[in-house]
């Protein structure tokens, strides 16, 4: 169940009082472990659909100076590179330095955002191709919030293959109402057309409760599972090109399937036929 905190301007508007200051407008918490939230966007800040800034908090007083240091953590940015405001997904560490304290922002706090967007998940750093898959677990998702509703992804690609892949269905939530929201945002549909929204075909699978597809995407791959339930033949480095975000052990694991199909690992200054990134939350 989702606790969605409403934009309130009269806040949103106070002046700033940290460094890199940027005001929360919305808070959602999706589980007890999940919850996203949206921020005002520099005006100044240019990125690319897909990459991520360091954001944080002020971390506790020092206990002999006194003094403070801000916790950073890298975030992708959910939101699209047209968005007036900048939208993150995040887990919630009880004893994480940043996310203990994150979690509990509200509408009309502050975070620090260092505006300096990197990353590799942008489509500069592929080749051409036909299919574009987005390979996600977790919060992994994040940057795949972002290149869903990015005009440029049904441009490049005849058809978008977005799997998302969590322990419980709960989890799968926000990805899952990202989706649905999309196929019916008249915003969206202006921006991107209808016909290529129906690109998408969204692949949600659990690990551990029970859901009408159940399994981590790597042994579904492996084992073909799923080519079969999409009616595809395979992935081939003529046609498929593919990104991934998620832990390090799917990244590897993924990275060592798409290689095995034939497929080059690409980088912004050497497009190839997949990228992994390797900036995560902890």
């Amino acid at each position: 169940m989702t606790e969605q905190t409403p934009v309130n301007t009269a806040t949103a508007a106070k002046a700033p009082t940290l460094p890199d200051a940027q005001t929360v407008t919305a808070v959602t918490h999706w589980t007890d472990r999940l919850f996203s939230f949206r921020v005002t966007r520099p005006a100044s800040l240019r990125f690319r659909s897909g990459e991520f800034v360091m954001i944080g908090l002020m971390g506790d007083p020092h206990p002999e100076t006194g003094k403070q240091k801000p916790l950073l953590r890298a975030y992708s940015i959910a939101s699209p590179a047209w968005d007036e405001e900048l939208e993150f997904y995040s887990i919630k560490v009880q004893d994480g330095p940043l996310t203990s304290k994150l979690q509990h922002i509200k509408v009309g706090d502050e975070i620090i955002l260092r505006p300096k967007p990197v990353g590799t998940l942008v489509h500069d750093a592929l080749l051409p191709g036909k299919r574009i898959w987005f390979f996600s677990t977790g919060t992994g998702f994040a940057p795949f919030a972002s290149l869903l509703r990015e005009p440029q992804t049904y441009e490049d690609y005849d058809e978008v293959i977005i799997t998302h892949t969590c322990r419980d269905v709960a989890e799968l939530e926000y990805s899952r109402k990202l989706i649905e929201d999309l196929q019916s945002d008249e915003l969206m549909q202006e921006l991107i057309g209808a016909e290529n929204l129906a690109k998408i075909r969204y692949y949600p699978t659990t690990t551990r409760e029970q859901s009408p597809k159940m399994g981590r995407i790597t042994t579904l791959l492996k084992d073909g599972t799923v080519f079969k339930d999409l009616g595809i033949d395979g992935i081939s480095a003529d046609t498929d090109r593919a990104m991934v975000c998620g832990s390090m052990g799917l990244n590897t694991d993924i990275k060592e399937i798409m290689e095995g199909f034939g497929l080059e690992e690409g980088a912004n200054s050497d497009p190839k036929h997949y990228v992994v990134e390797k900036a995560f939350v902890g």
